[in-house]
């Protein structure tokens, strides 16, 4: 079992810039590197959507093209944490936002909600115009 808990997130004015972060607990210590993470968002009426994700070993990361050159994802294995810096954020970008893990032997990541099995509790973002 893993447990993910964000911090982050807040009413920003659109240009500006946030992080998130999220960080594991629940699995052992040495096995952080095993969890590829995702961040994911959904705002009101829509679906959740992949907003971007990175390897165990942080070697290689991807995002959806809304988010592409603004957002960046990020790790620290030793704090067992993954972070989304956000820039130049626009009002459509206004959701909540949420972390996601699953425990993998491969080396790569995953852009579809159900390759995910662990979520955070969610964390609002709010970009005014």
């Amino acid at each position: 079992q893993v447990t993910l808990v964000q911090s982050g997130g807040g009413l920003v004015q659109a240009g500006g810039s946030l992080r998130l972060s999220c960080t594991a607990s629940g699995y052992p210590f040495t096995s952080f590197g095993r969890l590829v993470m995702g961040w994911f968002r959904q705002a009101p009426g829509k679906e959740r959507e992949f907003v971007a994700a990175i390897t165990r070993s942080g070697d290689s990361t991807g995002y959806a093209d809304s988010v592409k050159g603004r957002f960046t994802i990020s790790r620290d294995n030793a704090k067992r944490s993954v972070y989304l810096q956000m820039s130049n954020l626009e009002p459509e970008d206004t959701a909540v936002y949420y972390c996601a893990t699953v425990v993998a032997g491969g080396s790569g990541y995953y852009r579809r909600r159900d390759d995910y099995d662990y979520w955070g509790q969610g964390t609002q973002v709010t970009v005014s115009s």
